[in-house]
């Protein structure tokens, strides 16, 4: 199933829901401007490795290269990397259709700071399951997916128009989302318990999906948005 929209008016221009999409193209484009080895040393050193991670959390002075700024950082500045064109569609897809309405309702400052930490804990969920891996995890999917898990519980009528696969043909249908993005969430948790007997190759520590980002993104969205006023009366 692929969401191409939803039936969610909104009260406000989404000044940063827009503006996050703009950093994460630009940032791309400065990707692809890179050759294969110029854009394999921006991975490691701005996206998040979580080796290195687990070095800094027992203690070593690990620092981003060339850089006095801790390891941690990179759990926010790997939110904004992206692998390659279907990566950066897809997530600033989801982005655009689920974001506007929960900036709506935080407001643009929460909004954003509920953006990053969402992101961040997504990134610290995918490291605990593989916390031994060099390989660069990135992408701003962990960070949207709390956007879903706060859209889920305000907007769980919410009408999302989707096309859902019919043979060699796409049919247009509209499912509430508590039935979309909950079965996307079962998906992911499912996805990640599997991987369990693969610990090597969770996430992107195999070239793959981060399924336990995802997850851990969207609990940590579920949790933060009524925190922080998804819920609150309008002003």
């Amino acid at each position: 199933m692929f969401p191409i929209g939803d039936d969610n008016p909104t009260r406000r221009t989404a000044y940063v829901t827009y503006g996050l999409m703009g950093a994460n193209l630009l940032v791309f484009l400065y990707e692809v401007s890179l050759n294969p080895l110029q854009l394999r040393a921006l991975f490691e050193v701005w996206a998040v490795v979580p080796l290195e991670l687990t070095a800094q959390f027992n203690g070593y002075p690990v620092t981003i290269p060339g850089t006095n700024w801790p390891e941690t950082l990179t759990l926010l500045t790997s939110q904004f990397l992206h692998g390659g064109w279907a990566h950066l569609g897809g997530n600033m897809l989801f982005l655009w259709i689920f974001g506007n309405n929960v900036e709506d309702r935080l407001g643009s400052v929460k909004y954003l700071l509920f953006y990053l930490a969402s992101g961040a804990i997504a990134g610290l969920c995918q490291w605990f399951f593989a916390p031994l891996s060099a390989v660069p995890s990135l992408g701003a999917s962990g960070a949207i997916a709390g956007v879903m898990g706060a859209y889920i519980l305000r907007y769980p009528r919410a009408s999302i128009l989707t096309l859902v696969p019919l043979g060699f043909v796409l049919i247009p249908l509209r499912i509430a989302a508590f039935w979309y993005l909950g079965i996307w969430f079962l998906q992911q948790a499912l996805y990640g318990l599997g991987s369990l007997q693969q610990p090597m190759n969770i996430g992107l520590s195999g070239g793959g999906i981060a399924y336990w980002a995802h997850a851990g993104g969207f609990v940590a969205g579920a949790v933060l948005g009524p925190l922080l006023g998804l819920f609150k009366d309008d002003d």
